[in-house]
C-alpha cells in the first residue's frame, strides 16, 4: 500500500459543506483508507534569498489516503463533494523514503 494526497482544486461549482463532506470521509475511515485532511488556508511562500512566488492558490483542501495503487486512489474519488460536482481532483503519490 502507498500514501496518496487529493488535491480539492476550487473548480468545482459546490464546495460542499459538512453533510456532503461527512458522509465521504466516513466511508474512507470505514474502508481502512483514510490518513488524514483539511481545507487549506491563505499563507505565503517563502525563500531564503530572492523574492518568492505567490502561493498556489487553487488548492482548496487535501485527503491524505492509502490505496493499493494510482488506480485505486482515483477509486477513491467516488463520493467526493469537489469531484462529484465537476470540480479538479490532483492526486500525488508520497514516495517512501525509509
Amino acid at each position: 500500500m502507498a500514501d496518496f494526497i487529493l488535491f480539492m482544486h476550487d473548480d468545482g461549482q459546490d464546495k460542499g459543506g459538512a453533510e456532503e463532506w461527512d458522509p465521504y470521509l466516513e466511508k474512507l475511515r470505514s474502508a481502512g483508507v483514510m490518513r488524514g485532511g483539511s481545507a487549506i488556508g491563505s499563507g505565503l511562500c517563502v525563500r531564503r534569498e530572492g523574492p518568492a512566488p505567490k502561493i498556489t492558490g487553487h488548492i482548496a483542501g487535501f485527503v491524505r489516503v492509502e490505496a493499493r495503487d494510482l488506480d485505486h486512489a482515483k477509486q477513491l474519488l467516488i463520493g467526493n463533494p469537489v469531484f462529484e460536482a465537476g470540480g479538479t481532483i490532483e492526486i500525488r503519490e508520497l514516495p517512501r523514503t525509509d
